[in-house]
């Protein structure tokens, strides 16, 4: 099914798009208020360029992608017609009233409509899923992320002005994996901050997730590591009762360029790790196969919508809740001893 996309910003251009062509999905055409920038976008590869929104919602037969920012996503949907396919990139809004919002207006309108946490759908992810299904690590019981990045946060410049972004536009899609993997955790403890450096709300965060007393879950990421290359990181590592994986998420590591991402397995039962071989990446990879569901789902060709509205929704409710955390006040500790 062809595809009308709503947004020229970066993503467009590093993922969607080659991802698109890399499949053979064709793109029916872009349409972006910013005119200078879409048509560069649409010479660059061809592609319609729409000049108006009503002109962009007027085709039929195709799936919508918006790739638009978070307050821009209600009403976008509320003008997409009546059942049709919708992918919206993330944040499903730019709170939880904002995604409760979108929930609504996708169930009205009967959208087939799916949020972009194409993370799910990376090659080392879905291979990662394939082992912990078929017990090669026993039960989950340890989730660590661990990141040490410079992200160039100014490929983005509409995240300057948010006042939620570390975890509202990146680790988002790390608590959303998280969810698919552990299910929905207790509740969460979290930290987010900005960096004296850094032009963005938030660009550091500290999380736990509460799975009560079996299951350790911690997110350490900083987006500040501005050192060089050598102890840059971008990891996570699940561990088991049996046995354990590590992951290397490639793109973050000069983004958007990236490395390679790399899958490690210690099976139950084995001495050793053992590299699993990977056909792609995460970017731009991922985002056929985000597109290539929905659309299956379209068609009838696949029964389970993957990081549909309603799945997505607890995500955000995730993101609400660490947000939440990080603007509480800590527990104090005792400056003095107290005798009794």
């Amino acid at each position: 099914m062809p595809v009308v996309i709503f947004g020229a910003g970066s993503i467009v251009r590093d993922a969607h798009l080659q991802a698109y062509r890399n499949c053979g999905i064709p793109v029916a055409g872009i349409y972006d208020p910013d005119v200078v920038k879409v048509r560069q976008l649409c010479d660059e590869w061809g592609v319609t360029l729409y000049r108006s929104e009503d002109e962009a919602l007027e085709n039929s037969g195709v799936c919508f992608d918006l790739a638009t920012p978070p307050d821009a996503h209600a009403g976008l949907l509320s003008k997409i017609p009546m059942q049709a396919p919708v992918l919206i990139q993330k944040p499903m809004g730019s709170n939880i009233e904002a995604a409760t919002e979108i929930l609504a207006i996708c169930r009205q309108r009967k959208l087939i409509a799916a949020v972009n946490f194409q993370l799910r759908f990376a090659p080392m992810m879905l291979a990662l899923r394939h082992a912990i299904d078929d017990g090669y690590l026993g039960t989950v019981v340890d989730f660590d992320a661990w990141l040490a990045l410079d992200t160039p946060w100014h490929l983005w410049e509409f995240l300057e002005s948010l006042d939620r972004v570390e975890i509202a536009v990146h680790s988002i899609h790390y608590l959303d994996f998280v969810r698919s993997i552990l299910g929905n955790p207790h509740g969460v403890h979290a930290k987010t901050l900005s960096h004296p450096r850094s032009k963005v709300a938030q660009s550091r965060t500290a999380a736990i997730l509460d799975y009560g007393n079996d299951v350790r879950c911690c997110l350490s990421i900083n987006h500040d590591h501005f050192f060089g290359r050598k102890f840059q990181a971008c990891e996570f590592r699940i561990c088991g009762t049996e046995g354990a994986a590590y992951v290397k998420l490639g793109v973050n590591l000069d983004y958007p360029h990236g490395e390679p991402d790399e899958l490690w397995i210690h099976p139950a039962g084995e001495d050793n790790w053992m590299q699993v071989s990977l056909n792609g990446a995460w970017f731009p990879d991922a985002f056929a196969g985000r597109m290539s569901n929905l659309q299956r789902v379209a068609t009838g060709e696949d029964t389970e919508l993957v990081s549909s509205v309603e799945d997505a929704w607890h995500t955000m409710a995730l993101v609400e809740a660490a947000f939440t955390s990080s603007s509480t006040n800590a527990t104090p500790v005792t400056a003095s001893p107290v005798f009794t």
